[in-house]
C-alpha cells in the first residue's frame, strides 16, 4: 500500500479509527478500498449480465426523460472523475508530485462510470424496466462515499480554510450525483414496445415492478389493499405469467419424458436381442408406454433386478425440465445459510462489549445496527429463495396435471381397468400436490447438513471438544427418527389406499344415488363407507402416536444437546467456566441447529411421500397407449369404406379374445345392420373399428372421418347447443335440419332455456331418450364419412325411433350417402338396410341382404321367426290400413314409404310387425299438431329463432359458492365442540405450561452464567445442572402429553364426527340435491376437505399454539429486562396486527378462489375419462387438452398471488422481528451499566428467535383460517335439507305390509321443485291387489313421475297415496321403499361382487340367489365364470353388457319379491329375445303381485288387467285394454298405429 499511497498516507491507524469517540478512516483507505469496491463489483458482474440480456431480450424501450437524466448524470460523473485525473496531471506539471493512487483511482472510477452509462443504454435497448445490477452498484457507491464525505466535511469544519479546493468541490458534486443516480434507479421505465403488458387487460405487476419493489414484494400491496377493502373475485386476479402457463410447462416436461422413454426403449431393444429366447408376439394394438411390455410366453433370462431398472425415470425428466430455474433458488439458499451464522458472532461481540468498561459507545450502536442490517439482508434473500421454490412447485404441478390428462386420453382399456377414475383424479390432486410441497423443502436436503456442519464448527470454537457430547445426542436421535419416518411412511401409504377406496366408493354412491334411494340401500352403503373410514382413522391414530414421539424428540433435541454439552463442559475441567458469552452464543447456535434438525425428518418424510407419488405417476404415465396406427385411416381402395380382414380382438392382452375371425367389407355409402343376442360382441365390434380394442390379428381400415354414437350417450356439462356442435362452427341452417332429423325440436320448447339450457353432469336433466338423440345430433352435425351407431334407437320411444330411422339413418334419411354401421335390436328396420351381419358369440355367423339371409334359412331366419307372432295378412288390407292411419295422424307420418308395400309378402309381414311394435307415445309433447313433417320445416324455423332469444333461464348447476369475509367464530366453536370443550381448554393450558418450562430453563441458565462473574462457579454445579435438566425434561413430557391429547385423541375425534355427519347429510339429501350438485363437487368435499380436517388442521393448531406461547414469552422477557422495550412493542404489535388483517383477508379469499377453481379441473377430467372414446372418435383430443390446460391455468391464477402473499407477509413480519432485535440490542447497549451479561444474552438471543415465531404465527393463523374453511364446507353438506325420515318409530307398518297390494291415489298432485308447474294434477284412482296396470302416454305426460311418487322421491303437493290402508306419507322412507320393488330405466351396478349387487344386506341364502339367477336367465353366464357369484363387477358394471346389467336388475327385483312391482321403460336397451324372457318371467314370477309397467311397446301390456292413459299429468282413460279399444279414444289410436287393432 505504501507504494500506492506514499509514506505520508498510512493505510490504517488504530487510534484514529477504533479507540476514539470520533472515529474516522485514513485517506489511503478511503482512496483504495472504498473507491474500488463498487468498481470491482460492476466489472465482475457486467460481462455475465450483458450476455444474459443479449440472450433474453424483451424488445426495446423508447428514450424517456428518466433515461436521459440517468445517462446525463452518468456522463457528468465520468467528467468529474477525469477532472480529478487531469488536475493531478496539472499538479505534476506544476511540480507537486502526488502518490500514484491519485492517478489510479480517478482513472478506474471514470472507466467504471462510462461502463455504468453503457449498461444503462444497453438495458434500455433490451427492454429492462428496472435494473438490480445497477441499483446495487449505485447503492455500494453511495455507501462507500459516505465516509469520505463525512471526513471531508469534518476536516473542513475543523480547519479555517479548505486546502484542496478543486478535489473538495468535485467530490461534493460526485457525491450528489451518485445519490441522484441511486434515487433515479428506484423508478421504473415504461414497458418495452409491443410487449404483452400493453395488450393485457390485467397484467401481473411483477413483470413491470422495480428492483426494490421486487425485492420486498411491494408490487403485491395493491392486491392486498383491494382484498382488504372487499372480498377478491376472480376478475381481480392478474393474468398468469407466461413462464407459469400450461402451454410452456407441459410440453417442457413431456419433451423430457419422451426422451427418457425412448432412451429406455433403445436400451431395452439392445438388451432384448440378448434376453429373449422366443420372439415377442406380432403386432398388438398399442404402443407400449415405458417398460410394461411383458410379452407372454417369453422367458427373460436376465434377473428381475436388472429389468426393474428399465423403468423410464420420471424424476429425471422433472429435474431436467425444472432444475435450472430451481437452482437459482438454491443459490439464494446457500447465501442465506452463510448469513445466518453472522448473528451469533455479533451476539458474542455484543456480550463482550457489555462486559468491558470504558469502550466507546458507538461500538455498541454499530453492532446493534449491523445485526439489524444483517437480519434484513437475510430476510430478503430467504424469501427470494422461497419464491423461486414455490414457483417451481407450481410449475411442476401444472406440468404433472397436464401430462396425466394427456395420458388419460390415450391409455388402453386394460390400463384403464387398473386405474379407476377416482385413482387418476387422486394422482392429479394429491400426488401432484405432494410434488408441489416437496419443492419448497427440497433445498433442505443439502442445506441442512451445511448448516449443521457450520454450527458445529462454531460451537467447537466456543466450547471445545465438549460439543461432541451434544453431537452424540443428535446422532443417537437420528436413527430413532429414521425409524419413525419409515413407519410413518408405511402408514401414509396405507392411509392413501383406504382413502382411494373410500373416494371410489363415494363416487359410485353418487353415480347410483337414485338407485340406492329406490332400493333403500343407503344404510348398507353407509356402513361400507364408515368401515373403510374406520380403518383410515385407525391408521391416522397410529401415525399420530408416532408424530407425538417425533415432535417430542425434536423439540427437546436442542435442549438435550445444550444440557449434555454444558454439563460435560463444566464437569470435565475445573477451569471451564460457563459465562454468558459461551452459554448464549452456544444457545443461539443450538437454535440455528434446531431448524435443520427439525426440517430434515420432515423433508425426508416429504421425500418419501413424493417417491410414493412418483411411482404412482410414473406407472400411470408408463401405461400402454392405444396405437393410432392399428387402424389404417389412409385406405384409398375406392369401393369399401370399412374393411376388416381376419380380425381377432380382445379387451386386454391377458383376456381371451372377444371377437375372432371377423371379416367385414362395407361398401361406400351403404347401411349395414349388426344384430345378435345380448353380449354377443356387437358393441365390441364397434369399439374394434374405433381402435379401442387390442388387435391380435388382422387388418382394419376405415376411409375418412368417423362419427360415433355410443350405446350409452355421453353428454358434457355444457349447453345443449355446445353438446351438438361439439367444437364445430355454428351453422344455423345445418343445425336446424339436424334438430329436425333427430326429433329434438319439440324438446327445445320444453327445456327452460331452449338450446342454451345448461345440461348437468352426465346429462342428468335430460331423459334417456333425449340424451341419445343429442348424441345422434352430434354425430349428424359433424358431417363425417363413416357413422358407427351403437344401438341408438333403443333408448327412444318407438315412433321417435321410426322418425329418426326415416329422417336420419334409413335409405332416405340425411345420411343416405354415407357409410353407416348400425347395431340394432329393432327388427322393423331390417328390411330397409343394405346388408345385415349376424354375430353369434363373437363370430360373424351370417352376412347378407335381408332377402338373402331369409332364403339361407340360418340363424337369422330363426331369429326372425321367433318374433313373427302373427300370420301374414293379405297385402291389400295392410295397404288400406296404412292409408287410413295416414289420414288420421298426418303429423306422425307413420310411413313415407308406402311405395315399399309392393307384392313381396315378406316385406308385408315385416311392415305388419313394425306396426305392432310402434306405440305412439309421441315425443311431441302436448297435443297432436295437424301439420305434416314436410310442412313443419318452415314453422320450426320460426320456433327455433324464438327459442334462441336469450331467456333468463335458471341455471341447473349452481356455481359453487365461495364463502366470503372472515371465517365465522361459529365455525371455530363447531370444531371446538367436535373436539370437546373441556379437552380443548386442557390442551391450551398444557401448551402454556410447556412454554413456561422452556423459559424457566433459559432464565435459570442466565442465572448460572452470572456465577462466573461472582466467582461462585464451583460451589453449586450439581444444583445448576440438576435443575436445568429437570426443567427440560418437564418440557418434553408436557409436549408428549399434549400431542397425544391433541392429535391422537381430540382432533381425530373431530375428524370422525364431521365426516360421519357429512356422509349422513349427503345420503339423506333429497334427489333434487344431486341433480343440482355436480358429483365432482361432493367428491371434493369428501377428499380434499376431509383430508384437511384429518391432517392439516391438527398440524396447524399444534404449531400455532407453540409459536403463540413462544412469542408471548419473548416479549415478556424483553420487557421484564428492559422496561423501555414496552414503548417499542406497542407500535410494532399494532403494525403486526394491521399486517395480519391485510394478509389474512386477502390470502383467505385467494385460497377460497383457488379451491373453487380447482373442482372444475377434476370434474372436467372425470367427464373426459368417461367420454374418451367419443372424444377420440371425433378427433377432438387436442381441443379437450386445451380446455383442461385452460382450467389448470385459471386455478394457478389464484394460486400464484397466494404464494406471493406469503412472501409479502414474510418480508414485512420479519422486518418487525428485526426491529425487535434492533431494539433489544440498543436497549442492552443503553442499559449496559445496570444489566449483567447473562440477561443481555438472554434477551438478545430470544429476540433473534422471535422473527421465526412471529412469521409462523401469522402463517398458521391464516392456514388455520383457510383450512378451517374445510370444516365450514363439510358442515354445509351435513346440514343439507333432508328428505323425510328413513324410519318413523310410532308409524312403523306391519312387517308383512303390504299383504294385498292395493294402491289408491286420492286427488294426488306433485311438482318437481318449488316454483315449477305441477307434473301430475289431481290423480284419483284405485288399484286392487294383483292387478297388472300398464301406464302409457306421450313423453312428458308424467309417467315416470307417477312411479317416483310411489317411492316418495317426489313429495306430494296435494292429496294422498294409500297402500293397503297405510298413508305412505306418514311412514318412514325405508319402510316404504323396502316394500316396493322397481326395475329402473337405467341399470346401475356397483363395484363389488355380483352377489353384493343382488343382495347388499346378505339377507338371502346362496340357493335363493342361484334360483333368482335362473329365473333372470343369467344362470348360464354366471356358472360359466370361474368366480361364480363372487364375479367382480367393475365400476359401473362396465364388464357386463347393458343387457346383462338389465337382467341383474331383474334379479334384484325377483330376490325382493315384494307385493308391488314397478317397471320403468326397462325393456328399451334389450334385444327382443331378452325382452320376451323378462316379460314371461314377470308374468310367471310376479303373478300375484300388483305390477305397474311404463310401457314402451304396447304389445307387452295388451293382456294387462287395466291400462292407464296419462295426458298432461291427468288421467285421460283408465280401463281394460279391450274396453279402451272399443271406446276408440287415445289408446285405440295408439294401438291402431302399433297395428294391434284393425
Amino acid at each position: 500500500m505504501e507504494r500506492l499511497c506514499g509514506p505520508e498516507l498510512p493505510f490504517w491507524v488504530a487510534n484514529q479509527t477504533l479507540h476514539t469517540d470520533q472515529p474516522d478512516l485514513p485517506l489511503c483507505f478511503q482512496l483504495t478500498v472504498l473507491s474500488w469496491l463498487p468498481c470491482i463489483y460492476l466489472w465482475v458482474v457486467s460481462p455475465i449480465y450483458l450476455f444474459y440480456l443479449k440472450r433474453n431480450s424483451k424488445g426495446y424501450i423508447m428514450m424517456s426523460i428518466l433515461n436521459r437524466f440517468k445517462t446525463a448524470f452518468g456522463l457528468l460523473l465520468w467528467i468529474m472523475c477525469w477532472a480529478d485525473l487531469f488536475y493531478t496531471f496539472h499538479e505534476l506539471r506544476q511540480g507537486h508530485t502526488q502518490p500514484p493512487i491519485y492517478f489510479i483511482t480517478p482513472l478506474v472510477l471514470g472507466m467504471t462510470m462510462l461502463l455504468a452509462t453503457f449498461v444503462i443504454q444497453f438495458e434500455r435497448l433490451h427492454g429492462v424496466q428496472s435494473s438490480g445490477v445497477l441499483f446495487i452498484f449505485w447503492f455500494l457507491s453511495v455507501l462507500c462515499a459516505i465516509v469520505p464525505f463525512r471526513s471531508k466535511i469534518l476536516q473542513a469544519s475543523s480547519q479555517s480554510e479548505i486546502q484542496d479546493k478543486l478535489r473538495f468541490t468535485t467530490f461534493q458534486f460526485y457525491f450528489v450525483l451518485v445519490v441522484c443516480e441511486l434515487i433515479l434507479c428506484c423508478f421504473n421505465e415504461k414497458p418495452p414496445l409491443f410487449s404483452d403488458v400493453v395488450t393485457d387487460p390485467n397484467p401481473c405487476p411483477e413483470n413491470t415492478a422495480g428492483f426494490l419493489s421486487q425485492m420486498t414484494f411491494w408490487w403485491f400491496t395493491s392486491l392486498a389493499i383491494k382484498g382488504y377493502k372487499m372480498p377478491l373475485e376472480a376478475k381481480d386476479l392478474w393474468t398468469l405469467n407466461h413462464r407459469d402457463a400450461s402451454k410452456v410447462n407441459v410440453p417442457k416436461l413431456l419433451k423430457e419424458w419422451e426422451k427418457e422413454q425412448s432412451k429406455v426403449k433403445s436400451e431395452q431393444s439392445q438388451s432384448s436381442q440378448v434376453n429373449y429366447t422366443k420372439p415377442p408376439p406380432p403386432n398388438t394394438n398399442h404402443v407400449t408406454g415405458g417398460a410394461e411390455s411383458s410379452p407372454e410366453e417369453v422367458e427373460v433370462l436376465l434377473s428381475n433386478q436388472k429389468s426393474a431398472s428399465h423403468q423410464p425415470s420420471f424424476m429425471w425428466s422433472l429435474l431436467k425440465a425444472f432444475g435450472p430455474y430451481f437452482l437459482i433458488g438454491s443459490a439464494y439458499k446457500l447465501l442465506q445459510d452463510v448469513i445466518t451464522f453472522v448473528n451469533p458472532q455479533l451476539l458474542r461481540l455484543l456480550i463482550s462489549f457489555t462486559k468491558q468498561q470504558g469502550v466507546p459507545m458507538w461500538w455498541g450502536y454499530s453492532l446493534a445496527f449491523v445485526m439489524f442490517f444483517n437480519a434484513l439482508l437475510q430476510t430478503i434473500v430467504l424469501h427470494y429463495h422461497f419464491h423461486y421454490c414455490f414457483v417451481t412447485g407450481m410449475n411442476v404441478r401444472t406440468a404433472i396435471i397436464g401430462a396425466i390428462y394427456r395420458k388419460a386420453l390415450v391409455i388402453t382399456n386394460a390400463a384403464k381397468r387398473s386405474s379407476t377414475v377416482g385413482e387418476v383424479v387422486n394422482l392429479m390432486s394429491v400426488d401432484a400436490q405432494r410434488f408441489m410441497d416437496l419443492t419448497t423443502f427440497l433445498n433442505m436436503l443439502w442445506s441442512a447438513p451445511v448448516q449443521i456442519i457450520l454450527a458445529l464448527y462454531f460451537l467447537w470454537q466456543n466450547l471445545g471438544p465438549s460439543v461432541l457430547a451434544g453431537v452424540g445426542v443428535m446422532v443417537m436421535l437420528i436413527p430413532f427418527n429414521a425409524v419413525i419416518a419409515m413407519k410413518t411412511r408405511a402408514f401414509q401409504v396405507e392411509q392413501m389406499k383406504y382413502k382411494d377406496d373410500r373416494i371410489k366408493l363415494m363416487n359410485e354412491i353418487l353415480n347410483g344415488i337414485k338407485v340406492l334411494k329406490l332400493y333403500a340401500w343407503e344404510k348398507s352403503f353407509r356402513e361400507k363407507v364408515l368401515a373403510i373410514r374406520q380403518k383410515e382413522l385407525d391408521v391416522l391414530r397410529k401415525s399420530a402416536y408416532l408424530g407425538a414421539l417425533a415432535v417430542m424428540t425434536w423439540t427437546s433435541a436442542p435442549f438435550l444437546v445444550a444440557l449434555s454439552t454444558f454439563a460435560v463442559y463444566v464437569t470435565v475441567d475445573e477451569n471451564n467456566v460457563l459465562d454468558a458469552e459461551k452459554a448464549f452464543v452456544s444457545l443461539s447456535l443450538f437454535n440455528i441447529l434446531r431448524f435443520p434438525l427439525n426440517m430434515l425428518p420432515q423433508v425426508i418424510s416429504s421425500l418419501v411421500q413424493a417417491s410414493v407419488s412418483l411411482k404412482r405417476i410414473q406407472n400411470f404415465l408408463s401405461h400402454d397407449e392405444l396405437d393410432p396406427e392399428s387402424i389404417d385411416r389412409k385406405n384409398t381402395a375406392a369401393d369399401y369404406s370399412v374393411t376388416v380382414v381376419n380380425g381377432k380382438f380382445t379387451w386386454a392382452k391377458e383376456d381371451p379374445p372377444v371377437l375372432h375371425n371377423i371379416n367385414v367389407m362395407v361398401p361406400q355409402g351403404s347401411l349395414l345392420a349388426v344384430v345378435g343376442h345380448v353380449g354377443c360382441g356387437k358393441t365390441s365390434l364397434i369399439s374394434a373399428l374405433l381402435g379401442e380394442m387390442e388387435k391380435l390379428e388382422g387388418e382394419v381400415s376405415i376411409r375418412g372421418s368417423v362419427a360415433y354414437v355410443p350405446q350409452q350417450a355421453w353428454i358434457q356439462n355444457a349447453t345443449l347447443r355446445d353438446n351438438i356442435l361439439f367444437g364445430k362452427p355454428y351453422d344455423a341452417q345445418r343445425y336446424r335440419c339436424v334438430l329436425e332429423a333427430c326429433a329434438l325440436t319439440p324438446d327445445l320448447e320444453v327445456l327452460p332455456g331452449g338450446d342454451m339450457t345448461e345440461i348437468g353432469e352426465k346429462g342428468i336433466n335430460l331423459s334417456g331418450g333425449q340424451r341419445q338423440r343429442v348424441s345422434l345430433a352430434r354425430a349428424l352435425y359433424s358431417e363425417s364419412d363413416v357413422y358407427l351407431l351403437d344401438d341408438p334407437l333403443s333408448a327412444v320411444d318407438a315412433h321417435v325411433a321410426k322418425h329418426i330411422f326415416d329422417n336420419l339413418i334409413g335409405p332416405e334419411g340425411c345420411l343416405s350417402g354415407k357409410t353407416r354401421i348400425l347395431v340394432t335390436h329393432g327388427i322393423s328396420f331390417l328390411p330397409q338396410v343394405d346388408n345385415i351381419m349376424v354375430i353369434v358369440e363373437g363370430q360373424v355367423s351370417e352376412m347378407g341382404s335381408y332377402q338373402g339371409l331369409l332364403k339361407q334359412n340360418g340363424a337369422f331366419a330363426e331369429f326372425l321367426r321367433n318374433y313373427a307372432l302373427e300370420d301374414i295378412i293379405e297385402e291389400d288390407e295392410a295397404t288400406e290400413d296404412l292409408i287410413e292411419v295416414e289420414d288420421m295422424f298426418p303429423e306422425d307420418t307413420l310411413s313415407n314409404h308406402i311405395d315399399m308395400v309392393d307384392n313381396e309378402p315378406i316385406v308385408n309381414e315385416t311392415k305388419r310387425k313394425f306396426m305392432r311394435q310402434i306405440s305412439i307415445m309421441s315425443n311431441e309433447g302436448e297435443n297432436p299438431r295437424p301439420l305434416s313433417i314436410r310442412k313443419r320445416c318452415g314453422s320450426s324455423q320460426k320456433k327455433l329463432e324464438e327459442s334462441q332469444k336469450p331467456q333468463n333461464m335458471e341455471k341447473l348447476t349452481q356455481a359453487e359458492t365461495a364463502e366470503t369475509g372472515r371465517v365465522k367464530t361459529k365455525v371455530y366453536l363447531e370444531y371446538v365442540k367436535a373436539v370437546g370443550p373441556i379437552l380443548s381448554a386442557l390442551i391450551c393450558f398444557l401448551y402454556g405450561c410447556q412454554s413456561a418450562a422452556a423459559i424457566g430453563a433459559n432464565v435459570w441458565l442466565s442465572q448460572w452464567t452470572n456465577d462466573a462473574s461472582t466467582n461462585q462457579t464451583r460451589d453449586n454445579v450439581q444444583t445448576r445442572v440438576g435443575v436445568y435438566a429437570a426443567l427440560g425434561i418437564i418440557q418434553g413430557v408436557l409436549i408428549l402429553a399434549n400431542c397425544l391429547l391433541c392429535r391422537a385423541y381430540g382432533t381425530l375425534h373431530a375428524a370422525e364426527l364431521t365426516h360421519r355427519r357429512m356422509l349422513q347429510g349427503v345420503l339423506r339429501a333429497p334427489q333434487t340435491f344431486f341433480e343440482s350438485t355436480p358429483s365432482g363437487r361432493v367428491l371434493n368435499r369428501f377428499s380434499k376437505d376431509v383430508d384437511a380436517i384429518d391432517s392439516l388442521i391438527p398440524d396447524n393448531i399444534d404449531i400455532w399454539m407453540r409459536t403463540f406461547w413462544y412469542t408471548l414469552n419473548v416479549l415478556l422477557i424483553c420487557s421484564a429486562l428492559t422496561p423501555m422495550f414496552l414503548i417499542v412493542i406497542a407500535p410494532l404489535m399494532l403494525f403486526y396486527w394491521w399486517l395480519q388483517r391485510f394478509y389474512v383477508a386477502t390470502s383467505r379469499q385467494l385460497k377460497r378462489l383457488e379451491s373453487v377453481s380447482r373442482s372444475p379441473i377434476y370434474s372436467h377430467f372425470s367427464e373426459t375419462i368417461t367420454g374418451c372414446s367419443v372424444i377420440r372418435a371425433y378427433g377432438r383430443h387436442s381441443a379437450f387438452v386445451l380446455m383442461s390446460d385452460f382450467k389448470v391455468d385459471e386455478n394457478q391464477k389464484s394460486y400464484y398471488p397466494g404464494i406471493v402473499a406469503n412472501r409479502w407477509l414474510g418480508v414485512r413480519i420479519e422486518f418487525i422481528g428485526n426491529c425487535i432485535v434492533l431494539f433489544a440490542a440498543l436497549f442492552a447497549v443503553i442499559g449496559k451499566e445496570s444489566l449483567n451479561p447473562g440477561l443481555v444474552g438472554l434477551s438478545v438471543s430470544y429476540a433473534l428467535q422471535v422473527t421465526m415465531s412471529l412469521n409462523w404465527m401469522v402463517r398458521m393463523t391464516s392456514d388455520l383460517e383457510n383450512n378451517i374453511v374445510a370444516v365450514e364446507r363439510v358442515k354445509e353438506y351435513s346440514e343439507t335439507k333432508t328428505e323425510a325420515p328413513w324410519e318413523v318409530e310410532d308409524k312403523k307398518p306391519h312387517p308383512d305390509w303390504p299383504s294385498m297390494g292395493n294402491v289408491e291415489f286420492h286427488s294426488y298432485s306433485v311438482r318437481y321443485r318449488e316454483g315449477l308447474d305441477l307434473v301430475l294434477k289431481n290423480l284419483s284412482l284405485s288399484v286392487s291387489g294383483g292387478e297388472k296396470i300398464g301406464i302409457v302416454g306421450r313423453t312428458g305426460a308424467g309417467k315416470s313421475s307417477m312411479t317416483l311418487c310411489l317411492f316418495r322421491l317426489l313429495e306430494a303437493a296435494a292429496g294422498e297415496i294409500i297402500i293397503d290402508q297405510v298413508k305412505i306419507s306418514e311412514i318412514g322412507l325405508h319402510d316404504l321403499r323396502s316394500k316396493l320393488t322397481i326395475i329402473p330405466q337405467e341399470p346401475v351396478l356397483f363395484s363389488g361382487t355380483l352377489r353384493m349387487n343382488l343382495d347388499p344386506f346378505d339377507m338371502y341364502s346362496d340357493e335363493e340367489v342361484w334360483k333368482v339367477l335362473e329365473h333372470s336367465h343369467l344362470h348360464r353366464f354366471v356358472s360359466n365364470h370361474t368366480a361364480k357369484l363372487e364375479l367382480e363387477c367393475v365400476e359401473g358394471g362396465e364388464n357386463l353388457s347393458v343387457g346383462q346389467r338389465q337382467l341383474v336388475c331383474l334379479g334384484r327385483a325377483l330376490l325382493r319379491k315384494t307385493r308391488i312391482l314397478v317397471l320403468d321403460e326397462a325393456t328399451a336397451a334389450i334385444d327382443l329375445e331378452t325382452d320376451d324372457l323378462i316379460q314371461s318371467t314377470i308374468r310367471t314370477q310376479f303373478e300375484s303381485c300388483t305390477v305397474f309397467t311404463i310401457a314402451h311397446r304396447l304389445n307387452t301390456i295388451m293382456d294387462y288387467t287395466r291400462v292407464l292413459v296419462l295426458d298432461q299429468g291427468q288421467i285421460a282413460e283408465f280401463d281394460t285394454p279391450s274396453n279402451l279399444i272399443a271406446q276408440r279414444g287415445i289408446f285405440y289410436s295408439m294401438a291402431k298405429d302399433a297395428g294391434l287393432t284393425q
